[in-house]
């Protein structure tokens, strides 16, 4: 498909409105758009046009959207906008739950659509930039990206096999395909005339790099979102993170905000100041706080660690607060390194970060077994350790990074609470009370699709564990093993009769430490990584 560009006068990017760049989008193009949730990166000016012009005039038609984070904010934000019937009729994303409206539509089997891990599409883009067909990744054996089970797809329209399953030197690895696009919506903070574009004000730079090449490499047209632009080469070259000559369209938008509903910029959240340990960042003493104090136990010193979005993000701040948290070192699979992790939809946007990578570096990290220790929040767990976060109760959310950071993570720490829906508890005296019973059991017999799979860890020789706010279990060969119980729970009616299995009941059972049950902090000492 050959896109028609405007022409640069003396080298010069064209600057249009957002209303007529998107003119330039053809029928049937392929889109691919940066940005994460809260507002990211997100170039919601062009978003919006596009939105607004199909809206008004059903034009263009047909796009195929590639989306290898999940911008949004769980609502109508994101790319949520872009879900007009006869606007989008296929879509391949990393995230789906952060702009639910595209995933209503996957729902309704009104588009096909598809979910690569993110880490795996972020570098099926860059295989793309290079034109080569796919890559090759043992990331995502054995769960529903498997072809052998549902091969990435998430409706019954979606027909084509884009993921197959190849055999090298006696190994199994998946080959996903590299899908390459040709329109691409990228957002910066500046850019000069010639289209050089810095960060500076941004959270991350995520795969903005990544996508402007496979767009550029395949005949297509990129438009970048900026907040200002300056004389040509006034920018520095260390911050210049886009070559001019990968942008076709530049769209100015001065009220471009670093965040949803923010002020233009934090400066903590840019790396630009660094918030003094004397501000209270603490955490109530709640379900929450007390599964996130569990899991920080499970930290070593020197560690490396990856810390997800929900209920596990709260590790960070306990680390805090027990003055332990310059003693490891989390990431975020998005490319922020150390710091005080975020929580909520803008997850990432992180302050005393120690250091920002692109997305695609970072998961090169995570998928060559770089992380000593990972901690993700579960949806559903069954009998078999297999834990599902990508589809449930019919909705669609989709994996994000959760494949590529539990597959080969030395230490696998799955935390939620045991039931979900109104769960209400209450930590007094030392013991957990449960005040209202959650309606949903969590812990099933059996996943109708896994999104992590407890037998290949078990086959990798990955330690794995499940925390929740009443019980720690761990996976071994016979399937999960019941190793501690809260103070104040029954074992019987708090945690068996609220699972759908029956768990094998350690003969070491213990009690939850006391520790994690009061509302001071618990003179926690990190062991040494030998322990």
């Amino acid at each position: 498909m050959k896109i028609n560009k405007p022409s640069r006068i003396n080298g010069r990017v064209p600057v249009l409105s957002a209303q007529e760049a998107v003119n330039y989008i053809p029928d049937e193009a392929t889109l691919c758009i940066l940005g994460a949730g809260g507002g990211i990166l997100e170039a919601t000016t062009l978003i919006t046009a596009l939105a607004d012009k199909y809206q008004t005039t059903q034009s263009p038609r047909d796009l195929s959207i590639i989306s290898p984070t999940g911008l949004g904010d769980r609502a109508d934000r994101g790319i949520s906008p872009l879900a007009q019937e006869g606007l989008v009729k296929w879509a391949l994303c990393g995230h789906w739950g952060q702009s639910p409206r595209i995933s209503e539509l996957a729902e309704q089997n009104k588009i096909a659509a598809y979910n690569y891990p993110q880490g795996v599409l972020t570098q099926t883009l860059r295989a793309s930039a290079a034109h080569q067909p796919g890559i090759l990744s043992d990331i995502g054996i054995g769960t529903f990206v498997d072809p052998r089970q549902q091969g990435g797809k998430l409706n019954d329209v979606t027909k084509e096999d884009l993921i197959k399953l190849v055999e090298i030197d006696n190994k199994e690895y998946l080959y996903y395909k590299a899908i390459a696009p040709n329109v691409a919506f990228i957002r910066a903070t500046t850019c000069d005339s010639e289209g050089y574009a810095s960060f500076e004000d941004e959270v991350m730079y995520l795969d903005a790099l990544v996508i402007a090449q496979a767009v550029h490499n395949n005949g297509g047209i990129v438009m970048m979102q900026v907040q200002k632009m300056v004389k040509k080469a006034t920018l520095h070259p260390k911050s210049v993170r886009i070559p001019g000559y990968l942008v076709d369209i530049v769209v100015v938008d001065a009220d471009q905000t670093q965040l949803y509903g923010g002020a233009p910029v934090n400066r903590f959240i840019s790396g630009d100041f660094t918030l003094d340990d004397s501000t209270q960042l603490t955490l109530p003493l709640n379900q929450r706080k007390l599964v996130a104090r569990r899991a920080l136990f499970e930290m070593r010193k020197g560690a490396v660690g990856n810390v997800g979005v929900g209920i596990a993000d709260g590790i960070g701040l306990v680390a805090r607060e027990e003055g332990c948290a310059d003693d490891f070192v989390l990431t975020v699979e998005t490319g922020p390194v150390g710091g005080i992790t975020s929580q909520g939809v803008a997850f990432g946007a992180n302050v005393n970060t120690r250091a920002i990578l692109d997305m695609t570096s970072q998961f090169d990290f995570y998928h060559g077994g770089g992380l000593d220790v990972c901690y993700l929040s579960f949806a559903e767990v069954d009998q078999y350790g297999n834990v599902g976060v990508h589809k449930f109760n019919g909705k669609i959310m989709g994996t994000g990074g959760f494949i590529d950071i539990s597959a080969t993570s030395q230490k696998i720490i799955f935390c939620g609470t045991l039931t979900a829906g109104s769960l209400k508890t209450e930590i007094t005296d030392g013991k957990l009370n449960i005040l209202q019973e959650g309606r949903v059991k969590k812990f099933v017999s059996e996943l109708p699709e896994i999104t992590f799979s407890g037998k290949i860890a078990l086959e990798r020789g990955l330690d794995v564990r499940y925390i929740t706010e009443r019980a720690v279990f761990t996976l071994k060969q016979d399937g999960l093993h019941l190793i501690e119980i809260a103070p104040g729970v029954d074992l019987q009616r708090d945690i068996l009769d609220k699972m759908d299995f029956s768990p094998v009941i350690s003969p070491d059972l213990k009690l939850m430490d006391t520790r994690l049950f009061t509302d001071s902090t618990m003179g926690f000492t990190l062991p040494d990584a030998t322990h």
